[in-house]
């Protein structure tokens, strides 16, 4: 499968495993006594390597990883083609791993893992895949392909870590500690597997904490231990083509696994819990395979045998303030954070389509104020010190065939002076939550009832006053809904045609919005 490439993080996460590669050299200085003087103590080490049969091989790569002592944080490979190598490193405590295998590793690939290596002494290190035990690790489904999988060790001491780990597309993987035992819980080890199914994807992974290394790991899951995520993509009414799903456990360094679905269409994925909580990264694709939206939805709780469903960019979209204050006063300074296209989820795009625009205007007493800097969702205003009244305007546009949200405005007012620290500015947001199809839709004719929720300074009962419209003509005329339990009422028109939402609302300091979604659904 071709997956095309993500565009914040890739499916491979990248390994928090930034180390030089030092060899056992001591720089010269100016004379032999002081040469002598600053040298550490150091000591050889030698690594026989040996394959399945007990011969000596020369398919290995080996790190020996510094821990404590002059190389510290620094790592060693080397190499020679007899099987046996040799290096001189100084004093100290150091990791060692080391993985066999030819270059087509037909016949499978070991991973010898040596937390605890103290080099006090000219020392002899067997490496021995004879040693190593089956990594069976395997989904419910038989019929599933491994994608990818990765094993990872996480080896630390005395505040440094090193993050050994070996990955494989499908030969077998073996696995094996070597050497005495290092301090309880200073080795942590994780294996996480990806496989494609007909009926889904399966995410597998397994951590463990302890003194030593794993010497092979079997889990063979039912499929009631699993959760499944049900990820379902949206597409614009009347258009369809394909995203990219790419999920990845929260935790650590890790291997991850991509894959296209179809929009309108569902991906399901199937994971451990015991793993812990996942991430999921989205990404729509323009008519040319370019990135048009990034969507993240990171640290997904799930639990074994329930479902968990998660929709991508799909109507209404609008402004949304979940996490973030929206703008900020400091000193003089105001800054606005605030996405004005995030998706039916609330979750906003870290990528511009190209059929977008977004912008924010602001007012001091109804005079404008020339921004600083401006960036879909983010602008940066300096003003005058003295108390005065403000109009911040945001406005979003779609320019590509008709669909949803093809116009957001939301306009605030609200009263400030320059502040001694940063201090949140007083704006509120509005959420539409019909049910829709996965193309932003709703059935002609019907009545549809649509949550209203108020975000921000407005929310948690500051509310002074809330009313909500509708539009079927692109905001020209608009039809006042009353607001009963936390929703509206509206009784669709005729097919294809799209409805637009308006919410004004008062806080109990006074401040106001104005927001309006025109197109924010449409119906079929």
């Amino acid at each position: 499968m071709t997956i095309p490439s993500a565009p914040r993080r890739s499916v491979l996460r990248a390994l928090a495993v930034s180390v030089a590669l030092v060899g056992g050299a001591i720089p010269a200085s100016g004379t032999a006594a002081s040469a002598s003087a600053e040298r550490p103590e150091t000591y050889t080490l030698t690594i026989n390597h040996l394959d399945r049969t007990g011969r000596a091989t020369a398919d290995y790569i080996t790190g020996v990883h510094g821990l404590s002592g002059p190389n510290a944080g620094t790592s060693v490979k080397p190499h020679d083609a007899s099987g046996t190598t040799v290096v001189r490193l100084p004093r100290g405590r150091y990791a060692l791993d080391s993985t066999l295998h030819k270059s087509e590793p037909v016949d499978g690939i070991d991973w010898i893992v040596q937390p605890r290596l103290d080099l006090d002494r000219d020392t002899t290190v067997t490496v021995d895949a004879r040693t190593t035990a089956a990594v069976d690790v395997r989904p419910p489904d038989r019929a599933a392909k491994l994608y990818v999988g990765m094993m990872v060790a996480e080896i630390t001491h005395n505040g440094v870590t090193h993050h050994p780990n070996v990955s494989t597309g499908g030969a077998e993987l073996r696995v094996a500690h070597l050497g005495p035992a290092a301090e309880p819980g200073s080795v942590r080890q994780w294996f996480d597997g990806h496989w494609e199914a007909g009926n889904g994807v399966y995410s597998l992974g397994y951590t463990f904490t302890g003194d030593r290394a794993l010497t092979g790991l079997t889990r063979r899951p039912a499929r009631r231990d699993l959760a499944t995520v049900r990820v379902d993509a949206a597409a614009t009414p009347g258009t369809s083509g394909y995203a990219n799903v790419f999920v990845t456990p929260s935790g650590g360094p890790t291997v991850g696994y991509g894959g296209t679905v179809k929009t309108p269409g569902t991906s399901t994925h199937f994971v451990t819990p015991e793993r812990g909580t996942w991430d999921f990264m989205y990404v729509t694709r323009d008519a040319s395979g370019a990135t048009a939206r990034s969507y993240h939805a990171d640290g997904v709780r799930v639990r074994a045998g329930e479902t968990t469903k998660l929709t991508f960019d799909n109507a209404v979209f609008g402004p949304d303030l979940t996490g973030r204050p929206g703008a900020v006063r400091e000193g003089r300074r105001i800054a606005v954070d605030l996405p004005l296209l995030a998706d039916g989820e609330g979750r906003a795009s870290t990528d511009q389509a190209p059929d977008e625009t977004a912008s924010f205007t602001l007012h001091r007493d109804g005079v404008p104020v020339a921004p600083e800097a401006s960036t879909p969702g983010r602008a940066a205003f300096t003003v005058p010190p003295g108390r005065a009244a403000y109009r911040l305007t945001g406005t979003a546009r779609r320019t590509g065939a008709p669909g949803t949200a093809t116009r957001v405005t939301s306009a605030w007012t609200f009263a400030s002076a320059a502040t001694a620290g940063p201090t949140p500015l007083p704006l509120s947001a509005v959420r539409f939550s019909p049910g829709l199809s996965l193309t932003g839709t709703a059935p002609a004719g019907a009545a549809l009832r649509i949550p209203v929720t108020v975000q921000g300074a407005a929310a948690n009962g500051r509310t002074r006053s809330l009313t909500v419209s509708a539009s079927t003509d692109g905001g020209a005329t608009w039809t006042r809904l009353p607001v009963t339990r936390g929703a509206v009422t509206f009784r669709n028109p005729r097919a294809d045609t799209g409805v637009s939402l308006r919410a004004e609302l008062t806080d109990t300091d006074g401040n106001t919005l104005t927001q309006t979604i025109v197109d924010a659904y449409r119906t079929r």
